[in-house]
């Protein structure tokens, strides 16, 4: 099949199932974040992991107020880099001899830089910038609650940035800490007042990293479910959403401003009165949020995903319908499919490439 072909059909002719974005929600969404930093002094880092799309990516960077892109994983960097993204932040640990040499032979196509928390990390990142003839842009990244990567607040993490600056082939270049133990907080006063409460933390330790006479030019931190909180705390440079761009079914509980512009495009394969079966299951349409919605048939309910079905009770429909579910997780759903379907007014205006697809390593 020649995707390209089918610019300007209508929906009848994408094959099932199929990942789909609605353009004007997209754009929609893109208005809301993007337009929210301007004039601010901190700037949108989106994140590539949510679509793992380079056309999006090149489309969050034209939309405005961003200081780059971020991603989770050095393969996702490589995609980024190779698609002419100039500013790079993997927002994740980056260890092992063969990955940090990748990384240091990524400096000669973008700026690309990672976090750290340990000293052996520092130093095999040290002896690969050195080998290779570059610097690598390092971000010490600080536990500010979420109990997953970083070091604890305060001096712990000036220790560790001490030691990234005094080290040869690395360049500090500031902290990251990430609330993500908070994002999705439902009351929205709790979620503001312990999301700045968190962020103190991070604040007061780029304080304690200058005050001992290193450089701290970037925090770095934040996503979908604080960006107007964390935006907006003085000393964060940058935020690191990602979900917004395309909006799932979790993230919109908490971020109802934002638009679901991503849908799962499916057939229905068997029916009976009240129920129809969807051709696809888990392996085109993530669960660990919760079952997908059905778009447009609000008292519909998905009984249960298996491999390759999703029955769903409370819908009249007919073997042969298309309908569109709304997945309760964006960025495992994404990282599912190798294309995504760009649609307008129903008919298809674009086929993207998911370049980083199953990228994981």
């Amino acid at each position: 099949m020649n995707e390209r072909q089918l610019v300007g059909q209508g929906l009848d002719a994408i094959p099932t199932p199929a990942l789909i974005v609605d353009a004007e929600a997209l754009e929609h969404n893109l208005k809301i974040m993007h337009g929210w930093f301007a004039g601010r002094a901190c700037r949108l880092r989106p994140h590539f992991k949510s679509h793992k799309c380079v056309t999006l990516a090149r489309r969050q960077i034209a939309a405005g107020n961003t200081s780059g892109i971020t991603c989770a994983k050095l393969s996702e960097a490589e995609a980024l880099a190779s698609g002419g993204v100039e500013d790079i932040l993997i927002a994740n640990q980056v260890v092992g001899r063969e990955k940090t040499r990748r990384l240091a032979a990524l400096q000669k196509m973008s700026l690309v830089r990672c976090a750290v928390d340990s000293e052996a990390n520092i130093a095999e990142l040290g002896a690969a910038a050195v080998e290779a003839g570059v610097t690598i842009g390092v971000l010490v990244e600080t536990d500010i609650g979420m109990g997953r990567c970083g070091v604890p607040p305060g001096e712990p993490t000036v220790a560790l940035a001490r030691k990234v600056h005094s080290t040869k082939g690395l360049r500090l270049d500031g902290l990251q800490g990430y609330e993500g133990h908070l994002v999705l907080n439902p009351e929205k006063g709790e979620r503001a007042a312990k999301t700045r409460e968190a962020m103190a933390l991070l604040t007061a330790t780029r304080k304690a990293v200058r005050d001992a006479g290193l450089p701290c030019g970037i925090v770095s931190g934040g996503g979908t479910g604080t960006y107007d909180i964390t935006g907006a705390i003085e000393g964060m440079d940058e935020i690191q959403a990602g979900s917004y761009a395309l909006m799932d079914a979790r993230y919109k509980t908490v971020r109802p401003e934002f638009r679901n512009a991503l849908f799962l495009l499916a057939t229905v394969i068997s029916a009976r009165p009240g129920l129809a079966v969807c051709d696809v299951g888990l392996k085109g349409i993530a669960s660990e949020f919760g079952l997908p919605l059905l778009a447009d048939h609000a008292e519909a309910k998905a009984l249960y995903l298996a491999e390759e079905h999703a029955p769903f009770q409370g819908v009249s429909a007919r073997v042969g319908d298309r309908l569109r579910l709304v997945p309760s997780h964006g960025c495992t759903t994404c990282n599912l499919h190798r294309r995504r379907w760009v649609v307008r007014a129903g008919r298809i205006e674009a086929v993207w490439p998911i370049e980083a697809s199953g990228c994981l390593e």
